[in-house]
């Protein structure tokens, strides 16, 4: 099965975070170099596929469009699906990394006995997916408390919404709860639905195994096994890694290494993998691109000045007698052109 390497990957990776913070002299590994070379190869592989993207040329004008484009005035225009201003293009930016709109508008269509096509709606998809961006989102802003002294009001206030159901002793969060459901459906659609399992690789499950291992492993030392870990060594270490002032202290438990391991894991793997559609987003030329071709010409940067335009008169006087041979039509007859010479 696909999804059983990255299970068994997953679970690797857990065994020797676990087995090897508890070697004496090992937990200076697991709690600072490893975290210290992922963040390097996160915010350099980041770079510089950003970096590669934007060098890119877009020999082009490729915008994704929807709806009704330019034209007579009284012929009312689609500015999201049509953007022909910068304003309209940073609109339908802002909805579809905000909002995921062009995942809310997928349709899934089928062929029934009739032969019948059928358009069904994706919005459950929409709505998991959202659930799950924005609770690892709110998880991500929460754990900042770690990293400072002193709280700001906003970060408290954000705690707060997501705990606002008080659930239990301590307070369980919502984003916790959403993002596990989430990464449930997300990884159940690729086993149920076989169209999508077909083309599913084993880099469309490692990511979700792992983000389900680091949530649940969160979980555990929240409500399970703080007898194991002290919160107090554990943000000293926080704000000496963001200081380059680490420092270790032995009462912090094995399930905090592997939490930390598979967290290192993933910024270390985050811009080799799929996962980069965060910062490729942007870089999309299908949604970052004005749909005025008709208005405004667009210039292939891959053209060399150097090269002259080749017309197809021009095509078809230099290759006209390969042409005849081979059967292909030509508009000038290969006798006309003899007699003109």
């Amino acid at each position: 099965m696909k999804y059983a390497f990255s299970f068994l990957a997953v679970i690797a990776l857990i065994l020797i975070a676990g087995l090897g913070s508890q070697i004496p002299g090992m937990q200076y590994l697991f709690g600072v170099a490893i975290p210290y070379l992922a963040m390097m190869l996160f915010v350099g592989g980041f770079v510089y596929r950003i970096t590669q993207w934007a060098k890119s040329p877009v020999p082009f004008s490729i915008p994704t469009t929807c709806g009704q484009g330019v034209s007579l005035d009284f012929i009312k225009q689609d500015k999201l699906d049509c953007p022909t201003k910068t304003s309209e293009v940073v609109a339908r930016m802002f909805l579809e990394i905000f909002l995921f709109r062009s995942l809310f508008r997928n349709t899934k269509s089928e062929i029934h006995d009739g032969p019948k096509i059928t358009y069904e709606s994706s919005k459950w998809l929409w709505l998991f997916a959202l659930l799950f961006h924005y609770s690892f989102l709110l998880i991500v802003i929460r754990h900042m408390r770690l990293f400072v002294d002193s709280i700001p009001f906003w970060l408290s206030a954000i705690e707060s919404v997501d705990s606002m159901l008080q659930i239990g002793a301590p307070t369980l969060y919502l984003s916790s709860v959403t993002l596990l459901g989430g990464l449930l459906l997300l990884f159940g659609r690729r086993l149920v639905n076989r169209h999508v399992r077909y083309i599913s690789l084993n880099n469309d499950y490692f990511p979700l195994v792992l983000i389900f291992a680091i949530g649940v492993t969160g979980i555990l030392m929240r409500y399970f096994l703080r007898t194991d870990i002290d919160i107090v060594n554990i943000k000293n270490l926080a704000t000496g890694l963001v200081t380059f002032s680490p420092v270790i202290n032995a009462k912090i438990g094995a399930i905090f290494y592997i939490h930390l391991f598979l967290v290192s894991i993933l910024l270390a793997y985050f811009p080799f993998s799929k996962l980069m559609h965060m910062g490729g987003v942007f870089m999309s030329p299908t949604r970052n691109m004005a749909n005025n071709s008709r208005a405004k010409r667009h210039i292939n940067p891959w053209n060399d000045p150097a090269i002259k335009p080749h017309s197809y008169a021009g095509y078809e006087d230099e290759f006209r007698e390969f042409m005849v041979d081979a059967g292909i039509p030509v508009e000038k007859e290969l006798s006309a052109t003899k007699d003109e010479a």
